[in-house]
């Protein structure tokens, strides 16, 4: 999976929304016919899901479009996918995973419509809103290659918060566990990792220390749930020409050293070898994809 680093969601009922959210620079959408779509519009809402992936599709050959069914408990989900997948579809945001099993099922409903609908490719988001998942979480990460991502769960008032019983607080110390194993599980099996929402619409200044702050943990993009905070999280997660050009020259340098037959070099100040160079590496490796993601 791209990793993305900002990843908006828009009720599938609003069009006119995602069409924003294309606007606002975000690197991938989430179409929810889930939580966000009164019952009485779920059905249908999935044809204005249908039709907004070909008008978001048309104006950028880039994003990430994805849509989030109803659970599979609610017996809606079928129906959903039967309606939404379609060439346009990059993947799907697959909710209230549980184990393995879940997401087999998934991958069974996916594997039908996919080849039903002229789709391929459809990878996974998966969010972790159950203690079940946060149990799993190993064993969900590794259940199928359609699965590319995973949430580290945070959400103040969302499916977690009270699944756990966890008070939020700005600094997160009491998601810090949760988040960590999420991570792990990602890069066990080699997924993009992403923290969840800042849900204070107007405090642009948490959301940015909120954001560093998974930055700093390991995650590599953020689920976010308004325009405003699409610049903020993507400035936060694409490295600076700065960071890639000490990453650069750390490679460079302990090549250098390593022709001459030295296994250890003092760069800027610091005791550097290979296995910092290693790392500098795959930094970089992460870092290129990331600016070179482009976006008409």
């Amino acid at each position: 999976m791209h990793p993305y680093r900002s990843v908006l969601f828009v009720p599938g009922h609003k069009p006119a929304w995602a069409h924003k959210a294309l606007a606002s620079g975000a690197d991938a959408i989430v179409l929810d016919l889930e939580d966000s779509v009164p019952d009485e519009l779920k059905r249908e809402s999935r044809a204005t899901v249908r039709a907004t992936l070909a008008e978001l599709r048309a104006r950028s050959p880039f994003a990430g479009l994805f849509v989030r069914p109803n659970a599979l408990d609610t017996r809606l989900a079928g129906g959903d996918l039967e309606e939404v997948v379609c060439p346009e579809l990059t993947g799907l945001f697959t909710p209230k995973i549980r184990d393995a099993a879940d997401v087999l099922r998934w991958e069974t409903l996916t594997d039908w419509f996919e080849t039903r609908n002229g789709a391929s490719g459809l990878e996974m988001i998966v969010p972790v809103e159950t203690v079940d998942a946060i149990a799993n979480c190993g064993e969900i990460a590794g259940a199928s290659p359609r699965v590319g991502a995973m949430i580290g769960p945070t959400s103040r008032h969302a499916d977690i918060a009270r699944a756990v019983g966890f008070r939020w607080s700005p600094e997160g110390s009491e998601s810090l566990y949760l988040r960590s194993r999420i991570l792990l599980a990602c890069r066990q099996y080699g997924l993009h990792a992403l923290t969840a929402l800042w849900e204070d619409l107007a405090d642009l200044a948490g959301l940015r220390a909120f954001a560093d702050y998974g930055l700093q943990l390991g995650f590599r993009g953020q689920i976010v749930i308004h325009p405003s905070h699409v610049p903020v999280v993507n400035e936060v997660f694409t490295p600076t020409d700065d960071e890639v050009d000490y990453h650069e020259k750390l490679v460079a340098a302990v090549e250098e050293s390593t022709a001459a037959g030295h296994g250890a070099v003092r760069f800027q100040g610091q005791h550097v070898d290979l296995a910092h160079a290693d790392k500098a590496r795959d930094w970089l490796a992460h870092a290129h994809r990331v600016r070179n993601f482009a976006r008409p």
